[in-house]
This record gives structure tokens, sequence and C-alpha cells, in this order.
């Protein structure tokens, strides 16, 4: 499997999503993020937008951010237990395992999903994180996991012109979440997880600056 020119292609993708602003329909605001969703092109589920302004430097952001093991996301993000690291292919792309906990009271069992994952900077200093569904044959599916599979999906930083410890975050999420859940508990379950999404990472970002 080509992962360069797979992660590639989605860092492409996620930069279409952001500009194409059509057919989105919000259905989430908060005071951290409005979240919309579209149908997806990529699977019979929907492609669902966060768009929100963090109050951090962009490092701080992307620090809380970033996509490594061990790094800070999965001590704020309440939907990454684990993280871990299968294939280092370049400097800026990797695949990698994400283990997320029992959702929606339970409704949602154990997930994991696997990855390739691309660190793309922008001449503009925007910096993003990228990741598809691939397979790895050092990770099949496992028992105690329902195998889930991420379509393009990640999250965007941009820097404020003139405002450097404010940054706008977009995220984009397009999961198929695998097993046999109803509809609704998808539909449900994404909006409310994006909103606390928003909210953990303020806060994350806001202890940084008491370090």
């Amino acid at each position: 499997m080509d992962y360069e020119q797979k992660a590639k292609t989605v860092a492409d993708c996620l930069m279409g999503y952001k500009r194409d602003e059509s057919g989105w329909k919000v259905c989430k605001k908060s005071n951290d993020v409005v979240v919309s969703w579209r149908p997806s092109t990529e699977f019979p589920g929907n492609v669902y937008k966060g768009e929100g302004v963090v109050n951090g430097s962009l490092d701080k952001v992307w620090e809380c951010l970033k996509p490594i093991p061990n790094g800070l996301r999965v001590k704020w993000d309440n939907n990454v237990k684990k993280f871990e690291l299968l294939e280092q292919i370049t400097e800026d792309i990797s695949i990698c395992r994400t283990v997320t906990p029992s959702a929606a009271m339970g409704i949602i069992a154990p997930r994991d999903f696997v990855d390739v994952i691309l660190v793309k900077q922008y001449e503009d200093g925007t910096i993003t994180s990228n990741a598809t569904n691939v397979s790895h044959p050092v990770c099949p599916p496992q028992s105690g996991y329902v195998r889930g599979f991420n379509h393009p999906c990640g999250c965007i930083c941009v820097p404020i012109s003139g405002e450097p410890n404010k940054t706008q975050v977009f995220s984009f999420f397009q999961t198929d979440l695998g097993g046999f859940l109803p509809r609704s508990v998808v539909d449900s379950f994404f909006p409310s997880s994006m909103a606390e999404f928003y909210s953990n990472l303020t806060k994350a970002v806001k202890s940084l600056k008491d370090l």
C-alpha cells in the first residue's frame, strides 16, 4: 500500500472541505465551537466539521493536538484512550493505532482504528494532522475491540493575523464506527463529542499556560 500517497491525498481532501462551504448544516453550537455536517462522499454516513477559536498560541494548541505516542492528547481527549505508533514511514508520516473507550452510556463498545497520519505545515503557518484508515500487518483486528474506520479526518490549526494568542481550529470527523450501531446513536454521538473535544482542548491549552 502506498501510505505516503494516501496520506497526501487526505491533506488535499481536508483543505477542500475547509474551502468548500456549500451544503453544511449546523447541528450544534456552543461557546467553543460550531459543529456542522453534510453527507460524506467517502462512505454511507456523514462528515462532521467543527470550527472554533481557541485562546492560545498556535504552538500551544498544536502541542495539545499533535499525534504522537505519549503526547498530551490522551490526557485531555476523552475519546482517545491509547495512541500507539505502529510504523514511522517518513519524518511527517506515520501509521498509528488509536483506541477509544466505550461511549454513549456503553451503547458504543470500545473501538480501535489504524490510520496513516500526515503532519503538514503550510507557508502561512497553518499546521495540520491528516488521517485515514489503512490496514497494517502488525495490527489485525483484535478481540475486545470493534475495528472502526476513519475516512479522511483531522485538524487544521490556523494562526489568526494580529492575534498571536488565538488559534482557529477546524476539525473534521467522518468515521465508520463499525459494528451494528443504530444510525440515530451515531448521529447524536458525533456533534456532542465534538463540542466536548473543543471544550476539553480549550481547558488543556489553558493549563499549558500555567506550567
